[in-house]
């Protein structure tokens, strides 16, 4: 049953969710390549934790993308006390093998229920769906594998990621790519009230979609779940 003509998705920690054992394998890479001072696993994950806190609070503020490399290049620098030789760093194969680390250890469903709310949605042809996301340390490429491994895009009409378009919800801009790139043809009358987005995060997601004068509902953060969109109404 669909409610909305068209439906937005998040997809970290809303759709799917991290491979705890991904997280481990890449502290070990970390550790074992770029380790010149020598710190023991644990710090090297909070140098990680660290990054992606601050990283995903500056996109969150600017609107704009710091990209895979260079948080990679930060984690690189902050496990060597800031003193490294970064001509000595080969991006294109931390690139390839983060990318197979996340293969080896691929994200998870976030719930039994994504799947299954997902089919119902586009089961009636009324209604599309895209996935907007912010990136951090997987990059939009690789998403769309994992994406495709999971099942999930044979229910999506298109995905947009951050890294790629250098916009990060909640910039407005990012949201009105969104609806910019909904298929017309299918929706000619379509008004913002028509459309939701779907998220884990109160700011990214609500306020962002909010600000531009579209639906949002938070989910998993809160009491609420995907499946609560099957019995949500405009």
């Amino acid at each position: 049953m669909a409610f909305y003509k068209h439906y937005s998705f998040d997809l970290w920690l809303t759709l799917i969710k991290s491979n705890p054992a991904y997280k481990q394998e890449r502290t070990q890479y970390f550790y074992q390549k770029f380790n010149t001072k020598h710190k023991n696993l644990a710090e090297i994950a909070v140098i990680f934790r660290q990054v992606d806190l601050m990283v995903n609070a500056i996109n969150e503020r600017t609107g704009k993308n710091v990209d895979a490399d260079e948080m990679y290049l930060m984690i690189i620098s902050m496990i060597n006390d800031y003193d490294f030789n970064f001509h000595d760093v080969d991006l294109q194969e931390i690139d390839h093998d983060m990318e197979q680390l996340v293969f080896t250890h691929m994200p998870l469903l976030y719930s039994e229920s994504s799947l299954t709310v997902l089919e119902q949605l586009k089961s009636t042809g009324l209604s599309s769906t895209n996935i907007l996301s912010n990136t951090g340390f997987i990059k939009g490429k690789t998403l769309k594998k994992v994406i495709s491994h999971l099942g999930i895009d044979q229910f999506i009409d298109f995905q947009l990621y951050s890294d790629e378009v250098r916009m990060s919800k909640p910039n407005t801009g990012f949201f009105q790519l969104m609806l910019d790139t909904i298929d017309r043809e299918k929706h000619p009358e379509l008004m913002l009230k028509d459309v939701i987005h779907v998220g884990d995060n109160p700011h990214a997601d609500v306020r962002g979609a909010e600000a531009l004068g579209i639906n949002s509902m938070l989910i998993n953060s809160n009491h609420l779940s995907i499946s609560n969109l099957l019995y949500d109404t405009v």
